[in-house]
Protein backbone atom coordinates (compact mmCIF):
# COMPACT_ATOMS: atom_id res chain seq x y z
CA UNK A 1 0.00 0.00 0.00
CA UNK A 2 2.67 2.29 0.91
CA UNK A 3 4.80 1.64 -2.40
CA UNK A 4 1.49 2.26 -4.36
CA UNK A 5 0.89 5.70 -2.60
CA UNK A 6 4.45 6.49 -3.32
CA UNK A 7 4.23 5.54 -7.24
CA UNK A 8 0.95 7.38 -6.92
CA UNK A 9 2.64 10.94 -5.40
CA UNK A 10 5.80 10.25 -7.95
CA UNK A 11 3.51 10.16 -11.09
CA UNK A 12 1.82 12.87 -9.81
CA UNK A 13 5.10 14.88 -9.11
CA UNK A 14 6.31 14.10 -12.78
CA UNK A 15 3.14 15.43 -14.36
CA UNK A 16 3.18 18.69 -12.35
CA UNK A 17 6.80 19.07 -14.05
CA UNK A 18 5.44 18.88 -17.04
CA UNK A 19 2.34 20.46 -16.81
CA UNK A 20 4.81 23.54 -15.30
CA UNK A 21 7.47 22.95 -18.17
CA UNK A 22 4.40 23.38 -20.84
CA UNK A 23 3.18 26.44 -19.11
CA UNK A 24 6.35 27.70 -18.66
CA UNK A 25 6.97 27.12 -22.83
CA UNK A 26 4.22 29.23 -23.66
CA UNK A 27 5.88 32.53 -22.30
CA UNK A 28 6.63 34.51 -25.17
CA UNK A 29 9.26 36.58 -23.07
CA UNK A 30 12.81 34.98 -23.42
CA UNK A 31 11.54 32.46 -25.18
CA UNK A 32 14.29 32.40 -27.95
CA UNK A 33 12.04 31.34 -30.91
CA UNK A 34 12.67 30.90 -34.45
CA UNK A 35 11.83 34.36 -36.05
CA UNK A 36 10.15 34.55 -39.35
CA UNK A 37 9.44 38.24 -40.45
CA UNK A 38 7.71 38.40 -43.48
CA UNK A 39 7.37 41.93 -45.10
CA UNK A 40 5.86 43.53 -48.18
CA UNK A 41 6.00 47.36 -49.60
CA UNK A 42 2.92 49.34 -49.98
CA UNK A 43 0.77 46.91 -48.66
CA UNK A 44 -2.69 48.34 -47.53
CA UNK A 45 -5.47 47.42 -45.08
CA UNK A 46 -7.92 47.51 -48.04
CA UNK A 47 -6.20 45.20 -50.42
CA UNK A 48 -6.07 42.46 -47.62
CA UNK A 49 -8.88 40.18 -47.52
CA UNK A 50 -8.77 39.52 -43.74
CA UNK A 51 -9.04 43.03 -43.79
CA UNK A 52 -12.24 43.12 -45.00
CA UNK A 53 -11.24 43.90 -48.61
CA UNK A 54 -14.01 43.53 -51.59
CA UNK A 55 -11.42 44.46 -54.48
CA UNK A 56 -7.88 42.19 -53.88
CA UNK A 57 -8.13 38.81 -52.16
CA UNK A 58 -5.56 37.46 -50.17
CA UNK A 59 -6.12 33.87 -49.60
CA UNK A 60 -2.95 32.56 -48.24
CA UNK A 61 -2.43 35.33 -45.91
CA UNK A 62 -6.16 35.30 -44.58
CA UNK A 63 -5.28 31.66 -43.48
CA UNK A 64 -2.49 32.87 -41.78
CA UNK A 65 -4.52 35.36 -40.09
CA UNK A 66 -6.64 32.45 -39.17
CA UNK A 67 -3.89 30.92 -37.68
CA UNK A 68 -3.05 34.17 -35.37
CA UNK A 69 -3.57 37.11 -34.65
CA UNK A 70 -4.44 40.19 -36.46
CA UNK A 71 -4.11 43.77 -35.36
CA UNK A 72 -6.56 46.19 -36.61
CA UNK A 73 -4.53 48.93 -35.36
CA UNK A 74 -1.22 48.85 -36.58
CA UNK A 75 0.34 52.07 -37.76
CA UNK A 76 3.77 53.69 -38.81
CA UNK A 77 5.40 56.58 -37.64
CA UNK A 78 6.08 58.02 -41.20
CA UNK A 79 4.73 56.00 -44.10
CA UNK A 80 7.31 55.52 -46.69
CA UNK A 81 9.69 52.48 -47.72
CA UNK A 82 13.34 53.92 -46.40
CA UNK A 83 12.37 55.87 -43.29
CA UNK A 84 9.74 52.79 -42.33
CA UNK A 85 12.70 50.34 -42.53
CA UNK A 86 15.37 52.67 -40.81
CA UNK A 87 12.97 52.77 -37.70
CA UNK A 88 12.03 49.18 -38.24
CA UNK A 89 15.98 48.29 -37.41
CA UNK A 90 16.70 50.84 -34.49
CA UNK A 91 13.42 51.52 -32.89
CA UNK A 92 13.63 54.98 -33.17
CA UNK A 93 11.76 57.75 -34.50
CA UNK A 94 13.45 59.08 -38.24
CA UNK A 95 14.68 62.56 -36.49
CA UNK A 96 16.76 60.68 -34.47
CA UNK A 97 17.91 57.87 -36.60
CA UNK A 98 18.83 60.14 -39.23
CA UNK A 99 16.64 58.50 -42.12
CA UNK A 100 14.11 61.46 -42.61
CA UNK A 101 13.67 60.56 -46.78
CA UNK A 102 14.24 58.23 -49.36
CA UNK A 103 17.20 60.45 -50.92
CA UNK A 104 18.64 59.44 -46.75
CA UNK A 105 21.64 57.05 -46.61
CA UNK A 106 21.53 55.04 -43.27
CA UNK A 107 23.68 55.13 -40.32
CA UNK A 108 24.83 51.52 -40.19
CA UNK A 109 27.32 52.05 -37.07
CA UNK A 110 24.18 53.29 -35.12
CA UNK A 111 23.18 50.13 -32.90
CA UNK A 112 19.63 47.77 -34.26
CA UNK A 113 18.04 45.04 -33.21
CA UNK A 114 19.80 42.15 -35.47
CA UNK A 115 23.00 43.29 -33.79
CA UNK A 116 21.39 43.14 -30.52
CA UNK A 117 20.52 39.80 -31.63
CA UNK A 118 23.43 38.48 -32.56
CA UNK A 119 25.18 39.69 -29.06
CA UNK A 120 21.84 37.19 -28.14
CA UNK A 121 23.10 34.58 -30.14
CA UNK A 122 20.93 34.61 -32.48
CA UNK A 123 21.84 33.92 -36.76
CA UNK A 124 20.39 36.73 -38.65
CA UNK A 125 19.72 36.84 -42.40
CA UNK A 126 17.80 39.47 -44.76
CA UNK A 127 16.66 38.77 -47.93
CA UNK A 128 14.75 41.12 -50.01
CA UNK A 129 14.68 45.02 -50.38
CA UNK A 130 16.92 46.86 -48.41
CA UNK A 131 16.33 50.70 -49.76
CA UNK A 132 18.75 52.32 -46.96
CA UNK A 133 21.74 52.73 -49.38
CA UNK A 134 24.45 51.93 -47.08
CA UNK A 135 25.74 48.08 -46.23
CA UNK A 136 23.31 45.79 -43.92
CA UNK A 137 25.30 45.47 -40.90
CA UNK A 138 24.41 43.05 -38.15
CA UNK A 139 23.59 40.29 -40.47
CA UNK A 140 25.57 37.14 -40.65
CA UNK A 141 24.22 36.54 -44.39
CA UNK A 142 22.25 39.17 -46.21
CA UNK A 143 21.49 38.70 -49.94
CA UNK A 144 19.61 42.28 -50.98
CA UNK A 145 18.09 44.03 -53.88
CA UNK A 146 19.79 46.95 -55.15
CA UNK A 147 17.75 50.29 -54.43
CA UNK A 148 14.12 49.90 -55.26
CA UNK A 149 15.05 46.40 -57.16
CA UNK A 150 12.44 45.30 -60.48
CA UNK A 151 10.77 42.43 -60.70
CA UNK A 152 12.99 40.82 -63.33
CA UNK A 153 16.09 40.60 -64.00
CA UNK A 154 17.06 41.90 -60.35
CA UNK A 155 20.19 43.23 -59.33
CA UNK A 156 21.29 41.40 -55.86
CA UNK A 157 24.20 40.81 -54.07
CA UNK A 158 25.72 38.69 -50.91
CA UNK A 159 28.58 39.80 -48.65
CA UNK A 160 30.73 37.99 -51.39
CA UNK A 161 29.20 38.58 -54.00
CA UNK A 162 29.01 41.33 -56.51
CA UNK A 163 25.86 43.00 -58.14
CA UNK A 164 24.60 40.05 -60.49
CA UNK A 165 21.07 39.73 -62.64
CA UNK A 166 18.70 37.19 -60.94
CA UNK A 167 16.79 34.84 -63.42
CA UNK A 168 13.59 34.42 -62.74
CA UNK A 169 10.55 36.60 -60.87
CA UNK A 170 11.69 38.47 -57.81
CA UNK A 171 8.57 38.27 -56.13
CA UNK A 172 9.54 33.98 -56.55
CA UNK A 173 13.22 34.45 -55.84
CA UNK A 174 13.13 36.01 -52.97
CA UNK A 175 10.72 32.91 -51.66
CA UNK A 176 13.53 30.66 -53.20
CA UNK A 177 16.45 32.27 -51.53
CA UNK A 178 14.71 32.44 -48.27
CA UNK A 179 13.40 28.86 -48.05
CA UNK A 180 16.87 27.75 -49.49
CA UNK A 181 18.74 29.41 -46.61
CA UNK A 182 16.10 28.08 -43.97
CA UNK A 183 16.98 24.45 -45.42
CA UNK A 184 20.79 25.03 -45.25
CA UNK A 185 21.38 26.82 -42.03
CA UNK A 186 24.73 25.68 -40.82
CA UNK A 187 24.08 25.89 -37.01
CA UNK A 188 21.32 25.37 -34.77
CA UNK A 189 20.94 28.87 -33.21
CA UNK A 190 17.93 30.53 -32.86
CA UNK A 191 17.33 32.75 -36.18
CA UNK A 192 15.95 35.80 -37.52
CA UNK A 193 15.06 35.50 -40.69
CA UNK A 194 13.79 38.98 -42.43
CA UNK A 195 12.00 38.72 -46.16
CA UNK A 196 11.68 41.67 -48.02
CA UNK A 197 9.23 42.08 -50.83
CA UNK A 198 9.14 44.57 -52.82
CA UNK A 199 5.93 43.53 -54.13
CA UNK A 200 3.50 44.97 -54.33
CA UNK A 201 5.35 47.68 -54.74
CA UNK A 202 4.92 49.01 -58.35
CA UNK A 203 5.38 49.10 -61.19
CA UNK A 204 3.30 46.36 -62.60
CA UNK A 205 5.16 44.23 -63.96
CA UNK A 206 3.80 41.18 -63.30
CA UNK A 207 4.01 37.18 -64.69
CA UNK A 208 3.54 35.83 -67.73
CA UNK A 209 0.84 33.48 -66.36
CA UNK A 210 -1.13 36.53 -64.63
CA UNK A 211 -1.12 39.03 -67.68
CA UNK A 212 -4.98 37.95 -68.94
CA UNK A 213 -5.88 38.37 -65.22
CA UNK A 214 -8.67 40.61 -64.47
CA UNK A 215 -8.43 41.96 -67.63
CA UNK A 216 -12.16 42.29 -68.58
CA UNK A 217 -13.35 43.07 -64.90
CA UNK A 218 -14.45 46.37 -63.57
CA UNK A 219 -13.27 46.54 -60.60
CA UNK A 220 -15.22 48.15 -57.82
CA UNK A 221 -14.89 52.02 -57.43
CA UNK A 222 -13.74 52.98 -53.89
CA UNK A 223 -16.45 55.66 -51.97
CA UNK A 224 -14.19 58.58 -52.02
CA UNK A 225 -12.79 57.81 -55.25
CA UNK A 226 -14.14 61.30 -57.06
CA UNK A 227 -12.86 63.57 -53.54
CA UNK A 228 -12.79 67.21 -54.06
CA UNK A 229 -10.57 67.45 -51.03
CA UNK A 230 -13.31 70.41 -49.54
CA UNK A 231 -11.80 71.22 -46.17
CA UNK A 232 -8.59 69.72 -46.53
CA UNK A 233 -6.44 72.78 -48.26
CA UNK A 234 -3.65 70.79 -47.75
CA UNK A 235 -4.28 68.14 -50.58
CA UNK A 236 -7.13 70.69 -52.27
CA UNK A 237 -3.91 73.37 -53.43
CA UNK A 238 -0.66 71.27 -52.54
CA UNK A 239 -1.49 67.84 -54.27
CA UNK A 240 0.46 66.78 -57.02
CA UNK A 241 -0.92 67.69 -61.02
CA UNK A 242 -4.27 66.20 -61.86
CA UNK A 243 -3.24 64.87 -64.53
CA UNK A 244 -0.84 62.23 -62.79
CA UNK A 245 -3.42 61.27 -60.00
CA UNK A 246 -1.24 61.07 -57.41
CA UNK A 247 0.63 58.26 -58.34
CA UNK A 248 4.01 56.93 -56.92
CA UNK A 249 4.66 55.67 -60.35
CA UNK A 250 4.81 58.31 -63.02
CA UNK A 251 7.06 57.08 -65.37
CA UNK A 252 4.78 54.01 -65.61
CA UNK A 253 2.34 55.51 -66.60
CA UNK A 254 3.69 58.47 -69.14
CA UNK A 255 1.57 56.33 -71.92
CA UNK A 256 -1.55 55.96 -70.33
CA UNK A 257 -1.72 60.09 -69.15
CA UNK A 258 -1.37 60.74 -72.83
CA UNK A 259 -5.01 58.88 -73.68
CA UNK A 260 -6.61 59.51 -70.61
CA UNK A 261 -10.58 61.70 -71.32
CA UNK A 262 -9.91 65.26 -70.39
CA UNK A 263 -12.82 65.55 -67.78
CA UNK A 264 -11.66 64.90 -64.28
CA UNK A 265 -13.89 62.25 -63.30
CA UNK A 266 -13.26 59.91 -66.33
CA UNK A 267 -9.72 60.16 -66.19
CA UNK A 268 -9.85 59.14 -62.35
CA UNK A 269 -12.34 56.55 -63.24
CA UNK A 270 -9.84 55.01 -66.35
CA UNK A 271 -6.55 55.70 -64.15
CA UNK A 272 -8.19 53.19 -61.63
CA UNK A 273 -9.17 50.45 -63.73
CA UNK A 274 -5.73 50.58 -64.80
CA UNK A 275 -3.78 51.09 -61.60
CA UNK A 276 -6.19 48.53 -59.36
CA UNK A 277 -6.10 45.74 -61.97
CA UNK A 278 -2.08 46.17 -61.48
CA UNK A 279 -1.85 46.01 -58.20
CA UNK A 280 -4.16 43.13 -57.79
CA UNK A 281 -2.00 41.29 -60.12
CA UNK A 282 0.99 42.00 -58.77
CA UNK A 283 -0.95 40.80 -55.10
CA UNK A 284 -1.51 37.35 -56.05
CA UNK A 285 2.11 36.59 -56.50
CA UNK A 286 2.81 38.20 -53.19
CA UNK A 287 0.09 36.02 -51.88
CA UNK A 288 1.07 33.15 -53.75
CA UNK A 289 4.59 33.37 -51.77
CA UNK A 290 3.57 34.03 -48.57
CA UNK A 291 1.58 30.62 -49.11
CA UNK A 292 4.67 28.87 -50.16
CA UNK A 293 6.82 30.29 -47.38
CA UNK A 294 4.29 29.04 -44.96
CA UNK A 295 3.76 25.75 -46.63
CA UNK A 296 7.75 24.93 -45.83
CA UNK A 297 7.08 26.04 -42.39
CA UNK A 298 4.66 23.73 -41.80
CA UNK A 299 6.04 20.84 -42.95
CA UNK A 300 9.17 20.95 -40.67
CA UNK A 301 9.52 21.21 -36.90
CA UNK A 302 9.92 24.88 -37.75
CA UNK A 303 6.32 25.41 -37.10
CA UNK A 304 6.42 24.65 -33.93
CA UNK A 305 9.40 27.13 -32.27
CA UNK A 306 8.87 29.83 -34.72
CA UNK A 307 6.96 32.98 -33.97
CA UNK A 308 5.79 34.11 -38.34
CA UNK A 309 5.32 37.95 -38.88
CA UNK A 310 3.68 39.31 -41.57
CA UNK A 311 3.51 42.83 -42.19
CA UNK A 312 4.26 46.02 -44.44
CA UNK A 313 6.29 48.74 -44.70
CA UNK A 314 3.54 51.37 -45.13
CA UNK A 315 0.07 51.69 -46.45
CA UNK A 316 -1.17 52.80 -49.32
CA UNK A 317 -4.24 54.79 -51.21
CA UNK A 318 -5.90 52.35 -53.74
CA UNK A 319 -7.85 54.86 -55.08
CA UNK A 320 -9.46 56.41 -51.99
CA UNK A 321 -9.65 60.20 -51.77
CA UNK A 322 -8.50 59.84 -55.78
CA UNK A 323 -5.36 59.48 -54.59
CA UNK A 324 -2.17 56.51 -55.60
CA UNK A 325 0.00 57.49 -53.51
CA UNK A 326 1.38 57.12 -49.07
CA UNK A 327 3.05 59.67 -47.26
CA UNK A 328 -0.07 60.93 -45.73
CA UNK A 329 -1.19 60.89 -41.96
CA UNK A 330 -4.78 59.20 -43.55
CA UNK A 331 -5.87 56.13 -42.49
CA UNK A 332 -4.75 53.90 -45.67
CA UNK A 333 -1.34 55.34 -45.75
CA UNK A 334 -1.17 55.15 -42.37
CA UNK A 335 -2.26 51.55 -41.20
CA UNK A 336 -1.14 48.60 -42.30
CA UNK A 337 -1.51 44.85 -41.59
CA UNK A 338 -0.14 42.85 -38.26
CA UNK A 339 -0.42 39.31 -38.01
CA UNK A 340 1.56 36.38 -35.65
CA UNK A 341 0.87 32.93 -35.82
CA UNK A 342 2.47 30.67 -33.30
CA UNK A 343 0.51 27.95 -33.05
CA UNK A 344 0.04 26.67 -29.28
CA UNK A 345 0.61 30.01 -27.56
CA UNK A 346 -1.52 32.44 -30.04
CA UNK A 347 -5.22 32.34 -30.08
CA UNK A 348 -6.05 31.22 -33.84
CA UNK A 349 -8.31 33.81 -35.42
CA UNK A 350 -7.85 35.98 -32.29
CA UNK A 351 -8.19 40.08 -33.43
CA UNK A 352 -6.56 42.94 -31.13
CA UNK A 353 -7.37 46.47 -31.52
CA UNK A 354 -4.64 47.87 -29.55
CA UNK A 355 -2.26 50.36 -31.10
CA UNK A 356 1.04 49.29 -32.16
CA UNK A 357 3.28 50.74 -33.98
CA UNK A 358 6.43 49.31 -36.27
CA UNK A 359 8.89 51.23 -33.39
CA UNK A 360 7.60 48.62 -31.58
CA UNK A 361 9.18 45.57 -33.46
CA UNK A 362 12.89 45.91 -32.57
CA UNK A 363 11.47 45.68 -28.19
CA UNK A 364 9.37 42.87 -29.62
CA UNK A 365 12.00 40.84 -31.08
CA UNK A 366 14.68 41.30 -28.36
CA UNK A 367 12.18 40.60 -25.85
CA UNK A 368 11.40 36.77 -27.41
CA UNK A 369 15.42 36.21 -27.45
CA UNK A 370 15.78 37.44 -23.56
CA UNK A 371 17.69 40.52 -24.82
CA UNK A 372 17.05 44.10 -23.46
CA UNK A 373 16.80 46.83 -25.77
CA UNK A 374 18.99 49.75 -26.31
CA UNK A 375 18.21 52.66 -23.99
CA UNK A 376 17.65 54.89 -26.70
CA UNK A 377 15.01 52.54 -28.16
CA UNK A 378 11.33 54.03 -28.31
CA UNK A 379 9.22 51.22 -28.66
CA UNK A 380 7.25 48.45 -26.47
CA UNK A 381 7.27 44.86 -26.41
CA UNK A 382 3.81 43.63 -27.99
CA UNK A 383 4.54 40.05 -26.47
CA UNK A 384 1.78 40.44 -23.98
CA UNK A 385 -0.79 41.56 -26.56
CA UNK A 386 0.21 38.21 -28.31
CA UNK A 387 -0.87 36.18 -25.19
CA UNK A 388 -3.84 38.16 -24.77
CA UNK A 389 -3.40 40.51 -22.40
CA UNK A 390 -4.35 44.12 -22.08
CA UNK A 391 -1.23 46.32 -20.02
CA UNK A 392 -2.58 48.93 -18.09
CA UNK A 393 0.13 51.04 -19.16
CA UNK A 394 -0.04 50.35 -23.21
CA UNK A 395 -0.38 53.54 -25.66
CA UNK A 396 -4.27 54.94 -26.15
CA UNK A 397 -3.02 56.84 -28.92
CA UNK A 398 -0.21 56.72 -32.25
CA UNK A 399 2.24 59.70 -32.99
CA UNK A 400 3.17 60.18 -36.58
CA UNK A 401 5.47 62.76 -38.38
CA UNK A 402 6.21 62.81 -42.23
CA UNK A 403 8.96 64.89 -42.44
CA UNK A 404 10.18 65.58 -45.78
CA UNK A 405 10.57 64.56 -49.65
CA UNK A 406 8.16 63.61 -52.30
CA UNK A 407 6.99 66.99 -52.94
CA UNK A 408 4.00 66.43 -49.99
CA UNK A 409 3.70 68.68 -46.80
CA UNK A 410 5.33 68.48 -43.83
CA UNK A 411 2.87 67.23 -40.99
CA UNK A 412 2.80 65.51 -37.87
CA UNK A 413 0.01 64.27 -35.51
CA UNK A 414 -1.95 61.99 -33.00
CA UNK A 415 -4.59 59.59 -33.63
CA UNK A 416 -6.73 57.84 -30.93
CA UNK A 417 -9.87 55.62 -31.12
CA UNK A 418 -12.17 58.63 -31.61
CA UNK A 419 -10.09 61.83 -33.57
CA UNK A 420 -7.45 62.08 -35.21
CA UNK A 421 -5.69 65.91 -35.23
CA UNK A 422 -2.94 66.56 -37.57
CA UNK A 423 -0.83 69.95 -37.94
CA UNK A 424 1.00 71.43 -41.04
CA UNK A 425 3.92 73.38 -39.78
CA UNK A 426 4.72 74.72 -42.90
CA UNK A 427 1.38 75.25 -44.71
CA UNK A 428 -0.50 78.50 -44.37
CA UNK A 429 1.83 80.17 -41.82
CA UNK A 430 1.82 77.00 -39.68
CA UNK A 431 -1.65 77.82 -38.34
CA UNK A 432 -3.29 74.70 -39.87
CA UNK A 433 -4.77 71.90 -38.33
CA UNK A 434 -7.12 69.44 -39.59
CA UNK A 435 -9.54 67.01 -37.01
CA UNK A 436 -11.17 64.37 -38.30
CA UNK A 437 -14.12 62.52 -35.81
CA UNK A 438 -12.92 58.94 -36.55
CA UNK A 439 -16.78 57.75 -35.06
CA UNK A 440 -18.54 59.28 -37.24
CA UNK A 441 -16.12 60.28 -40.14
CA UNK A 442 -14.20 56.80 -40.55
CA UNK A 443 -13.66 57.78 -44.04
CA UNK A 444 -11.85 61.62 -43.06
CA UNK A 445 -13.54 63.52 -45.41
CA UNK A 446 -14.11 66.38 -43.32
CA UNK A 447 -12.26 68.78 -41.62
CA UNK A 448 -14.35 69.79 -38.16
CA UNK A 449 -11.31 71.70 -36.95
CA UNK A 450 -13.15 75.30 -36.88
CA UNK A 451 -16.31 74.18 -35.24
CA UNK A 452 -16.66 75.74 -31.83
CA UNK A 453 -17.98 72.44 -30.11
CA UNK A 454 -14.86 70.47 -31.03
CA UNK A 455 -12.64 73.26 -28.93
CA UNK A 456 -12.19 71.83 -25.71
CA UNK A 457 -11.28 68.06 -27.73
CA UNK A 458 -8.87 70.28 -29.64
CA UNK A 459 -7.53 71.76 -26.25
CA UNK A 460 -7.02 68.19 -24.92
CA UNK A 461 -5.44 66.70 -28.49
CA UNK A 462 -3.08 69.33 -29.16
CA UNK A 463 -1.85 68.95 -24.79
CA UNK A 464 -1.32 65.54 -25.79
CA UNK A 465 0.33 66.17 -29.23
CA UNK A 466 2.90 68.02 -27.47
CA UNK A 467 3.55 65.52 -24.88
CA UNK A 468 3.89 62.99 -27.43
CA UNK A 469 6.61 65.29 -29.29
CA UNK A 470 8.52 65.53 -25.98
CA UNK A 471 8.81 61.87 -25.21
CA UNK A 472 9.79 61.66 -28.74
CA UNK A 473 12.32 63.98 -28.15
CA UNK A 474 11.05 66.26 -31.20
CA UNK A 475 13.17 69.25 -31.10
CA UNK A 476 10.68 71.66 -33.01
CA UNK A 477 8.47 73.35 -30.96
CA UNK A 478 4.60 73.18 -31.57
CA UNK A 479 3.08 76.73 -32.35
Amino acid sequence: MIKKKHNTYLLLSVLLFLFCQEAKGTDLKASRLNIIFIMSDDHCLNGTGCYGSKVVKTPCIDKLASQGMRFTNMCVTNSLCGPSRAVLLTGKMNHLNGFTSNRSTFDGDQLTFPKLLQKAGYTTALIGKWHLKSEPQGFDHFNVIKGQGSYFKCLMRTKETRWTKTDGYLTDVITDLSIDWLKNRKDDKPFCLMVHHKAPHGPDHHKAEHKKLFKNDTIVEPPTLYDKWESRDPLRTLSCPSSKLMSCNWSQYAPLFKTLPREKNKRVKTFYQTFIKGYKRLMVSLDENVGRLLNYIDSTPLKKNTIVIYTSDNGFFLGEHGMFNKMWMYRESLKVPLIVRLPGVIQAGSVNHHFVSNLDFSASFLDLAGAKKAPDMQGQSFLSLLQGKSPKDWRQDHYYHYIRGENLPEHYGVVNHNYKLIHFPKFQNGDYWELFDLKKDPGEMKNIYQEQKKFETVKKLKARLQSLRKKYRESEKQK
